[in-house]
């Protein structure tokens, strides 16, 4: 066992030490995950958030190439700072004290020409013009060709042209770029919502770009009715939601809306796990219960379900690394799990 727990020390420490609470919320919801993926199933992610700025992509790009992830729905700005992350990562300027920022301090950081995001910052001229100069043009192609893309399909391509010259961020840590590689289905519903939005639309302004080159959320909700059914197939696929908002509600709609609008069978939602830091409130959606999504059957009452509420900077590492570590050696992680009776 020694030697074990030697393979396996997140894994280990879970078992041991999260016992209660959000603790052991994040135990189970972790050997739920592995039960799910263990049984042939697939686990889509719903990432809300800056978690791309606060370089979740750490774990994340490892457990997309293992086969724990297989499929994301993502803000424009998680997208877009997964990119920045790999291109412009030495230009970036952390403020670990930003909770004794003055309005001064911050004008002098926009005075720098960095954008704060909590404790770190987006170099404006390392990141947003250095990736405008490659994508701006593929618009304006996009456009003068009249063709029509998804907008991670941009992002997709852009991130595999660059020449590894140019990264400055670990490529292995890259979870955008690891995306890119598998082909995953992504969707990027609410897009228009980031810097970069921004700046297409600044070029629709003025008539560079065609609107249209652009595919809208109504097309990303007719592509993944089929994405869908195809990852819900065999053991089902499971829903693991970081924040809240358009990125976990838009694509777990799909299953209503294919019951009822399409009017054809579907499986439900396999699993739901939500890390978030949002309490219940009134009509809040991040903040909102799974039981309520029993009602709008998006869940089950038989759907495992876990909230945790927490950091997902701190949670989703734990659980990310601990699953990698049981895909390297099941049989070992399994002898550890029935050790501590989990």
């Amino acid at each position: 066992m020694n030697q074990v727990q030697t393979q396996m020390p997140i894994l280990e420490f879970l078992l041991k030490n999260y016992k209660n609470f959000n603790a052991r919320a994040t135990r189970d919801a972790t050997l739920s995950y592995w039960r799910h993926i263990e049984s042939g199933g697939k686990m889509f992610w719903a990432m809300a958030g800056a978690m791309s700025s606060a370089q979740l992509g750490v774990t994340l790009a490892p457990a997309i190439r293992a086969g724990l992830i297989h499929g994301f729905s993502v803000t424009g700005a998680n997208i877009e700072e997964s990119l920045f992350r790999l291109v412009a990562h030495h230009s970036y300027k952390d403020f670990p004290e930003y909770r004794y920022l003055t309005k001064d301090d911050d004008t002098k950081i926009l005075e720098q020409r960095m954008r704060r995001v909590t404790d770190t910052s987006i170099p404006e001229d390392e990141a947003f013009r250095a990736v405008e100069k490659y994508i701006v043009p593929m618009w304006v192609n996009a456009t003068q060709n009249r063709a029509r893309r998804f907008w991670h399909e941009y992002f997709y391509e852009l991130i595999q042209k660059i020449e590894p010259s140019l990264y400055e961020g670990n490529p292995e840590e890259c979870w955008l770029l690891a995306a890119a590689r598998a082909n995953l289905p992504i969707v990027v519903a609410g897009h228009e919502d980031s810097t970069f939005g921004n700046i297409f639309a600044s070029h629709v302004k003025t008539g560079e770009c065609s609107a249209l080159t652009v595919k809208s959320g109504i097309e990303y909700m007719v592509e993944f009715y089929d994405q869908y059914r195809e990852l819900s197939s065999g053991a089902g696929v499971g829903f693991f939601q970081i924040g809240g908002g358009i990125a976990g509600d838009f694509p777990i709609c799909v299953v209503p809306s294919i019951k009822y609008d399409l009017d054809k069978p579907v499986k439900p939602w396999a699993y739901f796990c939500q890390i978030s830091d949002s309490t219940t409130s009134y009509g809040s959606y991040s903040g909102a219960t799974p039981n309520e999504k029993i009602t709008w059957d998006k869940l089950t009452r038989d759907t495992p379900m876990f909230v945790i509420e927490s950091d997902a900077t701190i949670v989703a590492p734990l659980i990310l690394n601990a699953l990698l570590e049981m895909r390297k050696n099941p049989g070992a992680a399994n002898d550890l799990i029935a050790k501590y009776h989990c």
